[in-house]
């Protein structure tokens, strides 16, 4: 019989509330595939019946299964309810999405893709003024739709109930008619490899149009997604020329990422940079934008 992993040695007990805790059981789950109740216990210095409160409830949600002694992860082929997404690792995602707009100045044009975590950026991004922004992402929509000095554009379709999503070639053909300044995307797991993961080829062929159509590809990525299993393929965390995410990467997955692609991790506070009072960036980007949205529209494409 094969050892039961065991929780990394070097984190310390921590005090958490539950929904806290059940994000990162979720998190230690993903790593290790297996674990008893007696290590999680430890590891979180609660009792082993809180914890069994704990996975008890993360097995009626169907994302454990109870095995003798512990639990496991259920590996699905189908993601989670958008909503029940939304509220996972929500206060990460708003540091991310903080993050993100520090990188964005005013009076650019800006892709954003679907999901949860491009959701918060669009919410961060809604004191920003003169954006011209294009989403098939409509809870994105929605929120940069709250400052009328921004010009929110989105595709026709079909919506992908019960997700706030517009799937599609007329989404993926909307996004490539643009060549905007910045484009906002995240991704259903990312494998061992630095493999990018989605849950169908619709999630995966837009994400391509969107990178495909952007100066500069920012990808927006919690640490629940590391490691995190789903069926089709699109891509690598190499390809993004800036990762905002909310924990460091393991060293293997940096040592991909060495001299190619930035990464910006909100637990490091230095490591944010922020364009806010940078002259440069800011007619930089100012003066090759008004161009690149008038240019794709009187274009026709």
């Amino acid at each position: 019989m094969s050892a039961t992993p065991a929780v990394t040695p070097s984190l310390k007990p921590v005090l958490k509330p539950a929904s806290l805790r059940h994000n990162e059981i979720i998190a230690l789950f993903r790593q290790h595939g297996f674990l008893t109740m007696e290590a999680l216990a430890e590891h979180f210095a609660v009792t082993t019946q809180t914890i069994r409160r704990d996975i008890n409830a993360l097995c009626d949600a169907d994302i454990l299964r109870r095995r003798h002694g512990g639990a496991e992860l259920i590996l699905s082929a189908r993601n989670q309810p958008y909503d029940m997404r939304r509220i996972n690792n929500l206060e990460q995602k708003a540091e991310i999405g903080a993050a993100v707009a520090a990188l964005i100045p005013n009076s650019c044009s800006v892709l954003i893709g679907i999901g949860t975590t491009p959701e918060q950026v669009a919410l961060a991004l809604a004191k920003h003024d003169h954006l011209t922004v294009i989403t098939n992402n409509l809870r994105a929509a929605l929120a940069l739709s709250t400052n009328q000095n921004n010009q929110v554009i989105v595709p026709g379709g079909t919506l992908r109930f019960p997700n706030p999503e517009i799937l599609g070639n007329d989404a993926d053909k909307l996004f490539r008619n643009f060549r905007a300044d910045f484009g906002i995307y995240g991704v259903g797991g990312v494998d061992t490899d630095g493999t990018l993961l989605d849950f169908d080829r619709m999630e995966s062929s837009s994400r391509q149009a969107l990178r495909e159509s952007c100066r500069t590809q920012i990808l927006v990525t919690d640490n629940s997604k590391f490691g995190r299993q789903a069926p089709v393929r699109g891509g690598h965390l190499s390809d993004p020329d800036i990762l905002v995410t909310d924990s460091p990467l393991s060293p293997t997955l940096a040592a991909m990422l060495a001299g190619n692609t930035r990464v910006v991790v909100t637990s490091e506070p230095d490591s944010k940079p922020d364009y806010s009072t940078d002259a440069d960036h800011q007619s930089i980007t100012s003066a090759a934008t008004g161009n690149s949205v008038m240019a794709a529209i009187a274009a026709g494409k």
